[in-house]
C-alpha cells in the first residue's frame, strides 16, 4: 500500500509513518497542501492522510482539489488526520470529500480500523 500523508508537522509525520511501516505500507510526505497535489499529479497512491490546519493550502481546500479531479485520482481515500475539535468538523470534512476523520493524538488501531474499512468498501475489516 502507498499511502500519501499531507502534513505540516514533521514530528506528526514521523509518527504516522512509523504506524505505517508496521503495517508494511509505505509513506510518501508532503509538508502542505500544495507539494501534497503536485505529488498526487506525479504519483499514484492508495489513499491519502491529510492534515486541516497547515500553511498556504488547508486541508479542506487540498480535499476538494482532489475531488475536483477529471481522473480515478480523484476517488483515491481520504482520512483527515485533525488536532481540530470544532464541533461541526465532521461534517465539512465529509462534506468537502473525506472518507473519515481522525482526532491527533491517532492511535495505530484507529488508524488501521479505519484504514480497513476504508478499502473493504465500509464493510468489515480488512488486514493492511
Amino acid at each position: 500500500m502507498n499511502v500519501i500523508f499531507i502534513e505540516d508537522d514533521p514530528m506528526n509525520r514521523r509518527v504516522v509513518g512509523d504506524m505505517l511501516d508496521v503495517a508494511g505500507a509505505a509513506m510518501t510526505e508532503a509538508e502542505n497542501g500544495e507539494v501534497g497535489l503536485k505529488l498526487i499529479d506525479e504519483r499514484d497512491f492508495d489513499m491519502a492522510l491529510i492534515d486541516l490546519r497547515m500553511p498556504g493550502m488547508d486541508g479542506i481546500t487540498a480535499i476538494k482539489q482532489i475531488r475536483a479531479r477529471g481522473d480515478a485520482k480523484a476517488k483515491m481515500p481520504i482520512i483527515v488526520v485533525t488536532a481540530d475539535t470544532a464541533l461541526d468538523l465532521r461534517e465539512r470534512c465529509i462534506a468537502a470529500g473525506a472518507d473519515e476523520v481522525l482526532f491527533k493524538p491517532v492511535a495505530m488501531d484507529a488508524l488501521f480500523e479505519a484504514m480497513g474499512r476504508i478499502l473493504a468498501g465500509g464493510e468489515g475489516d480488512v488486514i493492511l
